[in-house]
């Protein structure tokens, strides 16, 4: 096996074996057992946020629960990320982040005070308070939970399931950060940011939206960069071919990690959208006015496979005629979910 094969297969297999994206194949029968149509649910499950029709405004309304390995190894940076997550929600929907509450099962004081504290961080830094929720202060176990209210134009709310066949596939991320000390998968671009630039971060999506400038796009969350187009692929039922090199990325040699490690990462900002081609310049330059590396990686087909390519070659991380990530029907999915 030369070194393009053996790149190939690595990050195939780091990919499709990873637990940040395993661990989502049970969507799709929790969907099954909850799902109830409502006149004015726009879109609800695989999106990133539920659209709610409020006259000719979105309500966007999503939750978020922190892995319990991320809880264990740092709980001040799981509070962070427990807001982080869910603002992130809101902005690739291109919406505007309005408030959160939260659900805490925390029995050990030391743990509660560094998660809220956090939370707080993060909060501030954001500007988007968290007005309620819930506390079981006699659990046995550490958990949060966090949900957000978000609100955009109806008209300009950004989707999963809209991608277009033809259109460039673009990964934006901020990689002017570190890998987090307490999680060798989770990328901190964030915590040491001004709140003006990663509040202006934000405001891009919902400024893309604005401007109908993409056709869909996710948040980059646990899957990583792969795994979460593999999801919008699957909300849209398309096809794509990515690029590896063209991935955005720090020094991986400097850094000591290899790009089957990057990949899966959770970025402290990122997002993988699509456009139409004629697009792709005008929206990575609008992430590159605050500070983030947008770059077309790929590019749309319809024939629901997710092939990843490096020196000329190419290999196939999902088939989704054959397979699903989230295990969604996605015909269901659509408007009026």
């Amino acid at each position: 096996m030369d070194e393009t094969d053996s790149t190939l297969d690595s990050v195939k297999k780091a990919v499709r074996e990873y637990e940040g994206v395993t661990r989502k194949h049970g969507i799709g029968e929790m969907i099954k057992a909850l799902r109830l149509d409502a006149p004015d649910v726009v879109a609800s499950f695989g999106e990133d946020a539920a659209v709610i029709r409020h006259g000719d405004q979105a309500l966007l309304l999503a939750a978020d629960g922190i892995w319990s390995r991320l809880m264990e190894a740092d709980p001040e940076w799981a509070g962070y990320c427990s807001v982080l997550v869910n603002i992130h929600d809101i902005a690739a929907m291109g919406g505007r982040p309005l408030a959160l509450v939260d659900v805490l099962s925390l029995s050990d004081e030391s743990i509660r005070d560094r998660v809220t504290h956090g939370m707080l961080s993060a909060c501030r830094q954001f500007n988007v308070p968290i007005v309620g929720g819930h506390l079981h202060p006699d659990t046995p176990y550490s958990v949060i939970d966090v949900a957000i209210l978000g609100v955009a134009r109806l008209d300009s709310v950004i989707y999963s399931h809209t991608a277009q066949a033809g259109d460039a596939v673009i990964a934006a991320i901020d990689l002017d950060g570190r890998v987090h000390p307490s999680c060798a998968l989770n990328w901190d671009s964030v915590t040491m940011k001004q709140p003006e630039r990663v509040r202006a971060q934000i405001g891009v999506l919902q400024a893309l939206g604005e401007a109908h400038l993409v056709t869909a796009g996710k948040d980059i969350s646990n899957p990583g960069v792969i795994g979460t187009l593999g999801m919008l692929l699957e909300m849209s039922e398309k096809g794509a071919v990515v690029e590896l090199d063209a991935i955005p990325r720090p020094d991986l040699a400097a850094l000591g990690i290899g790009l089957g490690q990057w990949v899966r990462m959770y970025p402290g900002m990122g997002f993988v959208l699509t456009a139409n081609q004629k697009n792709v310049d005008t929206v990575c330059r609008k992430f590159a006015g605050v500070g983030m590396t947008a770059r077309p990686i790929g590019h749309l087909n319809g024939d629901r496979n997710l092939f990843i390519r490096h020196g000329g070659r190419q290999a196939s991380v999902f088939d989704l005629k054959k397979e699903s990530v989230m295990g969604i029907v996605t015909n269901s999915c659509g408007p009026g979910v």
